[in-house]
């Protein structure tokens, strides 16, 4: 896959979209709120420009979206060598909207989608190991603790930070 535009994908209750010039202000406003900011640090306009309206080869960066309204972003890389093919799995979601389902129905959509339609046979997400909120999300759409990656990404604080390796297979898809 290249970085082309992805086609909308329909949640139960989130609708997916490629991410357009017009969401970088509202993407980058998410982006830079405290509860977000601290797994996302350094995103401003330019760098929502360049990241995620034309992401990097192999990813697809959507807008999260209910009734209309942009609550945040998620996006997905493929690795495409045959003999590691799998796919991985980023999220924000502005804290405003938490608590209410909407993180993991968008995270269910994604990985239905790459495991239908993309034809991986696992998928992977990695957030900060004391992310408990999104560990939690995660663990309800079916994804599975795989290891602690140490000191394996830089905080917004300047402190390398531990990251969780989960995975999911498409029986274990809930």
């Amino acid at each position: 896959m290249s970085s082309r535009k992805a086609a909308p994908l329909r949640g139960e209750f989130v609708g997916l979209r490629a991410v357009e010039d017009r969401d970088v202000p509202r993407l980058a406003e998410i982006l830079a709120l405290p509860g977000v900011a601290a797994w996302w640090p350094g995103y401003d306009l330019d760098r929502v420009q360049r990241e995620m309206v034309e992401p990097e080869e192999d990813t697809a960066t959507f807008a999260i979206e209910v009734d209309g309204r942009v609550i945040g972003l998620i996006q997905h890389w493929e690795e495409t060598d045959p003999d590691y093919r799998h796919a991985g799995i980023d999220i924000a979601l502005d804290p405003a909207w938490h608590g209410r389902g909407l993180g993991a129905d968008a995270v269910r959509t994604v990985a239905r989608h790459l495991f239908e339609e993309r034809d991986h046979h696992r998928v992977t997400i990695d957030p900060a190991a004391h992310n408990e909120r999104a560990i939690r999300s995660y663990r309800r759409v079916g994804f599975r603790p795989v290891g602690v990656m140490r000191r394996y990404e830089r905080g917004a604080d300047g402190s390398w930070h531990d990251g969780l390796l989960m995975d999911l297979l498409p029986e274990e898809l809930t």
